[in-house]
């Protein structure tokens, strides 16, 4: 098909010569570069040819390893979950809040939610990291800080699960001492912040006890109760999507063997 100007109209030689460029563009073909121009690629081949895409990552050779039950959920398990919006404690400045709870068969997560009046007074429950990291620096400072945001729970038979107790030693192949809790992250800020925490295993029938305190806060000592047979229930409804359990935990050298191994420092 033959290009021009309806008309018949004459083209000057400037704008002629520009439209020869901007049609051999068009049509794919490597456009006229006058004397004195900047190179340009004319081509998307050439564009594709110049700029090449990086090398091939290498294979990962690196082991994988399950999670051990005591440190968090198990991977690629989709939670039973429990609703629940309970004001666990309220003063003048703080609310502290659990907003739901989810459950695994080997656990439940318990999500926090920490509400302050005027985000102008300082308070932050992240702003003191935990004792038992203090305490492994300084082995003469026993104390917790009042300003920490201080969690736990207590199941029916009395053994109890805190956010300030660390995680004590224990004897290799064997799981440590339960129950344990293990935060999970979090954040926040502008007088709002979101936590989760871990509690490894599932509690035993009966009641269980959801315990805060915040000495800087104002917040004393606070319990509330709720059913554990509702983190039973929602344990038994979990469902399992892609099941880690044919890795071996850190340490264990025998996937199948179904024995608890000591964690590694990357734990």
């Amino acid at each position: 098909m033959k290009r021009g100007l309806q008309g018949g109209g004459r083209i000057p030689g400037a704008r002629r010569q520009l439209l020869a460029e901007l049609f051999a563009l068009a049509d794919g073909r490597a456009a006229y570069v006058p004397p004195g121009r900047p190179y340009r690629c004319d081509t998307v081949k050439d564009l594709n040819e110049f700029f090449e895409p990086p090398p091939p990552l290498p294979a990962d050779t690196e082991p994988r390893y399950r999670m051990p039950p005591w440190f968090g959920p198990p991977s690629g398990t989709l939670p039973g979950v429990v609703a629940i919006e309970r004001v666990l404690a309220r003063t003048e400045k703080v609310a502290v809040s659990v907003t739901g709870l989810a459950a695994y068969p080997s656990g439940f997560e318990v999500d926090i939610v920490t509400m302050s009046a005027d985000e102008r007074d300082g308070l932050d429950p992240f702003l003191f990291e935990r004792p038992h990291h203090r305490i492994g620096r300084d082995a003469q400072n026993t104390t917790i800080p009042p300003e920490m945001l201080r969690l736990g729970v207590q199941f029916a038979d009395g053994s109890k699960a805190t956010n300030t107790g660390g995680f004590q030693p224990h004897e290799p192949g064997a799981p440590p001492a339960g129950p344990l809790m293990t935060p999970r992250g979090g954040g926040g800020g502008g007088g709002n912040w979101q936590q989760s925490l871990w509690v490894w295993p599932l509690p035993p029938p009966g009641p269980l006890v959801l315990v805060c305190e915040w000495p800087a806060a104002g917040v004393p000592l606070t319990r509330s109760e709720v059913d554990a047979q509702l983190i039973l229930d929602a344990a038994a409804r979990a469902q399992v999507v892609f099941s880690d359990e044919h890795l071996p935990l850190p340490g264990d050298e025998d996937p199948g063997s179904g024995t608890f191994a000591q964690p590694s420092a990357q734990w």
